[in-house]
């Protein structure tokens, strides 16, 4: 179908919640290059906003996908999934967690992650129900996670929004104690706010809440939605900070395109009994086939220490480049910010 024609019928048809997108459509991909409906090749920078870690059409991932299709898409959680038990073993096997509940996007997984906090407080009779993010964050779309979201702009057309939310700045620790009270239930942070403005948190600031939580009986939750399976130059980002999560949200390049999330737990935080969760297409066939096989690809390439490698390149050359004010960011999860020249 001609642009024209596509851009036609989505103004028609189609909610318009992303504004006027850039006047382009892609028919394929291959590598780090996309094509538009004219053939015309470009270099992806974006990678779906991280998802595609493995690039475009990779033939192991492609076989995978066209092998499990074949066989089956999906069933229900009603019965046994044998993806499903082998992703969740393979997630617990390369990370500090035991076990794995799977969604199907990085606002579910974060979502079940707050409700997983609040039912292991509630189970202990605690009276903690409130959850602490912090200022400049983003978590989801759902109600719960855009609550939980530290940017006020998100906010304003959706209230009332849900209670038991607070904020407290980035990497200021005195802020964050005197934010949390007896009623805190959990934090959850980004270690590297993607949205925000690839803003990273200071080593000895997430120690410091880290003991805190633990100090306090308070759940500490990571989201490694943009961070996670490799972009940092780590499998996961809370390694570069000497930490190991209660819980940790998984989303983007897990399923290299295909929709998966997931919420990852140490065994103490694992309060959830059956009826107090669920979702219908959550870790279904496919979606772990696909984590299966992106999981697979990244170790066999050794993908997380070329992302260290080429992100160490990049970094290093935008620091010299005339323009450029500061470099932020770790692997391949970085932001460059540049100056501005004054209008003439």
């Amino acid at each position: 179908m001609e642009l024209e024609n596509i851009i036609k019928l989505d103004k028609k048809h189609y909610m318009n919640t992303f504004g006027d997108r850039m006047p382009v459509s892609f028919t394929r991909g291959q590598g780090m290059f996309l094509y538009n409906t004219k053939g015309e090749k470009y270099t992806d920078f974006f990678a779906g906003i991280a998802v595609n870690a493995l690039g475009y059409s990779h033939p192991e991932f492609v076989s995978a996908l066209k092998e499990q299709i074949e066989k089956i898409i999906h069933t229900s959680s009603l019965y046994y999934i044998e993806n499903q038990a082998k992703l969740a073993e393979m997630i617990s096997k390369i990370s500090c967690c035991d076990k794995v509940f799977f969604a199907n996007s990085g606002a579910e997984a974060n979502e079940g992650a707050i409700k997983l906090a609040k039912m292991y407080q509630y189970k202990k009779e605690s009276g903690r129900t409130e959850i602490i993010s912090l200022i400049n964050s983003f978590h989801g779309r759902t109600l719960a996670t855009l609550t939980a979201t530290g940017q006020e702009k998100f906010h304003k057309p959706f209230y009332p929004l849900p209670e038991g939310f607070k904020y407290a700045p980035l990497n200021d620790f005195e802020a964050f104690a005197n934010t949390a009270s007896n009623k805190t239930a959990a934090v959850i942070v980004e270690l590297i706010q993607g949205e925000g403005g690839v803003i990273e948190a200071d080593r000895e600031y997430i120690k410091k809440v880290y003991d805190f939580c633990h100090e306090n009986d308070i759940v500490f939750i990571v989201d490694e939605i943009q961070t996670g399976i490799g972009r940092t130059g780590k499998m996961f980002a809370y390694e570069h900070f000497g930490i190991e999560p209660d819980v940790f949200t998984l989303a983007k390049a897990l399923g290299g395109g295909v929709p998966i999330g997931a919420v990852c737990a140490k065994d103490k935080y694992c309060a959830f009994s059956p009826g107090d969760h669920g979702t219908t297409f959550g870790g279904n066939p496919l979606a772990t086939a696909a984590g299966l096989s992106v999981l697979s690809i990244i170790k066999k390439e050794q993908l997380v220490e070329n992302a260290e490698k080429q992100g160490a390149y990049l970094i290093s050359q935008l620091q010299k480049t005339d323009g450029v004010k500061a470099v932020r960011g770790k692997g391949l999860m970085i932001g460059a910010e540049l100056e501005i020249a004054p209008k003439q």
